[in-house]
């Protein structure tokens, strides 16, 4: 590693080959140098790593590469037209180190439109071959085996220190890894075979198993061959060994969803049937843990709880050798391939044929041909090829076909022999934007899955599902569905789809009394719009569905409600949104003042303690939206938009309280956008406690006045935006003058953001006193009667980022009540970047005798301040950390400084 961390420093080396057998580890010597390389960013400015693979091509290198620098391919260009756009874009990107990782040809660097590196820009390579480094001029670096000492010890951190403390085991642990040969990756699996395992006879099983481990064929690696065989014997489980060789299916080098994995494994069998898919899936989450805990698969996770994971090259040349016999495997996935493949190699003794990922195929079976004799092929997985027709027979020999997966296909149509697939359990269609119908699918009575997103399909047939059916999975996406035909699928655990009106909906609901709705869901009920299924698992969304005269029936277990473009402007009535949607008969004296919506729903709060995220927009003529005594008690997310007659969001019919209390104890995210009549969130006198918010967001509340009242602040609240409320004159409401000084505490606040705000005073009563300490960034705009930003007791100590700009009534940005006190100091240590800009009546940063040390100061922009005569800024004791880069326009020599040595580390931005 140091060795080609020098070449990579040194100015005369450009081109930095790295070879070596494999398993020796030069995928993962090269992972460290470029997580490295990402880290310190002052020698080059774009680090670009690219796996090429065995089957190199130039146009996939090029699209990965253009994938990398932000190059789009229209799709037209031919390969010279896109090596010229990739040459002229990386040509500019002067600092640069390009990665390819394991090569396995030369390369020509031009074809691709890779630039000749020059003075600043490096490439290094990876590759099992010196050739490869000389053929492109490479300064070669060999990685070595490892020596006996550090075999053992990636062993011994492998397998566990307590294990090989037991006597008589040592010696033969270290017999064991001389059979490894110094390969990382050898040592690695066969040490995670043996990790745990504290007996003696097993240890010494395991030690004959290796010694008479036959050598490999076809031009694998011997060495690393036999210690992989070994791991993979060792699964012992068929099934387990079953789902570790289904990993080949799929490209080389290719990060496979973990979700998409096991929902082959459970259609294929090789998961046990349990009681629900869950299990089944939970069943499949702990085998996919077996496989990776042995080193078999690696870890690629990248986005949260979506798992993915990787087969080693070595790992997958291995599952192929085997599958070349028995189980027989037919993979040319991810091969570029232009050809279907010849007649005889769709031989009678296959089990398992993938030809995804190819994806200019279009014609993967000659039509003249007579249709394949597969009659023990169980998996056929062909997406993302280009398919454009299948012959009408093709299907005829597969009787024992379970999985077909045909997504991301140009197919326009199915042939009817797929209707005769008896033992078929997932059928696959995703993607397929061309395909418009499918054939009948009543005799697939062992049909377990179905997904139908993004096809062309705009109505799902009456009748086409067997009955009884075993459909646990069913995706139509956009494809109105009618609500009988899936009520009547009594095993169904996810759906997502479409009902054209609220009484397919209704029917649909109704279907579910008495037995278990299904565990996850998204449904769409009107007019489809761009939805995505978003964080929640049970999801309702009501687009433009009239409101009158229906009524909805929703799920008891529902956890998102999105309500939108519902109701027409004819509709003269004012009614409130939920009334008995989420409450009891004591509101019924209000329903004719209310009179639509408050039959919208059907059903009553107590069926809605699941509920966490509601969503509503465009709503005509909606005044209030809860009642005072039907707020859903588990909310955690609430977005409100585009309703144009919206008054309040609590409606605040008992005045005749004192004081009430709505408790939303788990709501966490607030946003109101474009309310223009919103006078109030809650009643005046009403106290609203979300000891959980988090982000309030409010937007275009035309006729809003204040945020909060001063005895319902929200303690827990980190973000908070407010803009274009032309009204608002308080943030927080100052009810209680009489007390001389009131605090309120927001300790957990980072950013609060203020815009276009003409009608704010302040951000808290006058006497009041805002406790902000984990305030990280403030920007105030365009509060145009704002006159003071903190007063001298609240100034946030953890602030690091300062903007305020366009107030034109602002004179202070810390107020100077306390000028009995000589000197006053402000301690800013994290203040990185303050910007003044536009602020014609602001006369002093600070009172006129303060001080301001703000020690990391990087940034000061002061501009069109006419009235500020003085920087307060101190040099600190240990002086700043950086020179401070300052903008003040226009240029002024009128400015006193507070401390004059200030200036000397002062340099002007241009």
């Amino acid at each position: 590693m140091e060795e080609i961390w020098k070449c990579l420093m040194d100015d005369e080396v450009g081109k930095i080959g790295v070879w070596g057998m494999g398993g020796v580890g030069k995928t993962s010597i090269v992972k460290l140098i470029n997580n490295q390389l990402l880290q310190e960013r002052e020698k080059f400015d774009i680090v670009i790593w690219i796996t090429v693979s065995k089957e190199m091509s130039i146009a996939k290198l090029q699209k990965d590469m253009a994938s990398k620098i932000g190059v789009s391919f229209c799709g037209d260009e031919d390969e010279i037209t896109r090596a010229g756009m990739l040459f002229e874009a990386l040509s500019r990107k002067r600092r640069s180190v390009i990665i390819l990782d394991d090569l396995w040809q030369e390369v020509p660097l031009d074809k691709v439109g890779i630039p000749e590196p020059s003075s600043g820009s490096k490439l290094v390579l990876t590759t099992r071959s010196f050739d490869v480094c000389r053929k492109m001029s490479c300064r070669a670096i060999k990685v070595k085996p490892l020596v006996e000492e550090e075999s053992w010890k990636l062993f011994s951190e492998k397998v566990g220190l307590g294990i090989l403390n037991i006597p008589e085991v040592e010696p033969i642990a270290k017999k064991i890894v001389e059979r490894c040969e110094g390969l990382p990756l050898g040592v690695i699996t066969v040490a995670s075979c043996m990790k745990d395992i504290d007996d003696l006879y097993e240890w010494r099983n395991a030690l004959k198993e290796l010694s008479d481990r036959k050598k490999s064929v076809n031009g694998l690696e011997e060495e690393v061959f036999q210690q992989l065989r070994f791991s993979y014997d060792r699964l012992k489980d068929p099934k387990l060994q079953h789902c570790f060789l289904s990993c080949a299916l799929y490209p080389e080098d290719w990060e496979i969803e973990e979700r998409e994995l096991v929902r082959f494994w459970i259609a294929e069998g090789l998961v046990e049937e349990m009681d629900s898919r869950l299990a089944e899936f939970d069943r499949g989450r702990a085998i996919m843990n077996r496989l990776l805990n042995n080193c078999l698969l690696e870890d690629f996770s990248k986005w949260g709880n979506r798992r993915r994971v990787k087969m080693h090259d070595l790992v997958r040349d291995m599952a192929l050798h085997i599958t070349s016999e028995k189980p027989r495997f037919f993979v040319k996935a991810g091969m570029g391939l232009r050809e279907p493949p010849n007649v005889q190699e769709w031989s009678e003794d296959l089990e398992k044929v993938s030809l995804m990922r190819n994806r200019e195929l279009e014609v993967f079976y000659p039509l003249e041909m007579s249709p394949p004799r597969c009659p023990m092929l169980t998996t056929l997985l062909l997406s993302g090829s280009g398919i454009q027709s299948i012959p009408e027979g093709f299907f005829s020999h597969m009787d024992g076909l379970k999985v077909l997966d045909l997504s991301e296909n140009s197919i326009e149509s199915l042939p009817n022999s797929i209707s005769n697939l008896k033992n078929l359990t997932a059928l696959l269609l995703a993607g397929c934007s061309r395909l418009k119908d499918v054939p009948s699918l009543s005799n697939l009575r062992a049909l377990k899955e179905l997904d139908l997103r993004g096809t062309a399909i705009k109505d799902v047939p009456n009748g086409i599902f067997p009955r009884p059916s075993c459909l646990q999975e069913l995706n139509v996406g956009r494809a109105f569905i009618s609500g009988k035909e899936v009520g009547e699928l009594k095993k169904l655990e996810t759906f997502e789809g479409a009902f054209y009106d609220s009484h397919n909906f209704n029917v649909y609901v109704q279907a579910f009394h008495g037995r278990e709705e299904p565990r996850q869901y998204f449904i769409v009920v009107g007019k489809r719009g761009m939805e995505t299924e978003g964080s929640a698992s049970k999801t309702i969304v009501l687009r433009r569905v009239s409101a009158y005269p229906n009524q909805f029936m929703l799920p008891r277990h529902i956890e998102k409600l999105v309500v939108c473009h519902n109701g027409t402007k004819s509709h003269e009535k004012k009614y409130l949104i939920f009334s008995r949607f989420f409450c009891d008969s004591s509101f019924e004296s209000h329903e004719e003042k209310y009179l639509i919506f408050s039959r919208f729903f059907l059903t009553s709060l107590g069926n809605f303690s699941s509920l966490k995220i509601l969503e509503i927009s465009c709503l005509y003529n909606t005044k209030r939206l809860f009642s005072p005594n039907c707020v859903p008690p588990n909310l955690e997310q609430l977005e409100v938009s585009n309703c144009k007659q919206l008054e309040e969001i609590i409606a605040s019919e008992e005045r005749g309280r004192v004081t009430m209390e709505f408790c939303l104890p788990r709501l966490k995210k607030m946003k109101l956008r474009s309310l223009p009549q919103l006078k109030s969130i809650c009643s005046v006198d009403a106290v609203m406690i979300c000891e959980s918010l988090e982000r309030i967001s409010v937007m275009s509340c035309l006729r809003l006045k204040r945020m909060f009242s001063p005895n319902c602040v929200a303690p827990n609240l980190e973000q908070l935006e407010v803009s274009n409320c032309h009204q608002l004159e308080e943030i927080i409401a100052s009810e209680e003058r009489g007390r001389v000084t009131m605090e309120f505490c927001l300790p957990r606040l980072k950013k609060m953001k203020l815009r276009s705000l003409p009608e704010l005073k302040s951000i808290c009563s006058v006497d009041a006193v805002m406790i902000c300490e984990s305030l990280e960034r403030l920007s105030v705009m365009s509060c145009w009667k704002l006159k003071r930003l903190f007063s001298p007791n609240c100034v946030p100590s953890n602030l690091e980022q300062l903007e305020v700009s366009n107030c034109h009534q602002l004179e202070e940005i810390i107020a100077s009540e306390e000028r009995g006190r000589v000197t006053m100091e402000f301690c800013l240590p994290r203040l990185k970047k303050m910007t003044l800009r536009d602020l014609p009546e602001l006369k002093s940063i600070c009172s006129v005798d303060a001080k301001m040390i703000c020690e990391s100061l990087e940034r000061l922009e002061v501009k069109n301040c006419p009235k500020l005569k003085r920087m307060p800024f101190k040099v600190p004791q240990v002086g700043p950390s950086l020179p401070l880069k300052v903008a003040i326009r226009p240029m002024r020599n009128d400015l006193g400084w507070a401390d004059p040595d200030f200036k000397s580390f002062l340099i002007p931005i241009i």
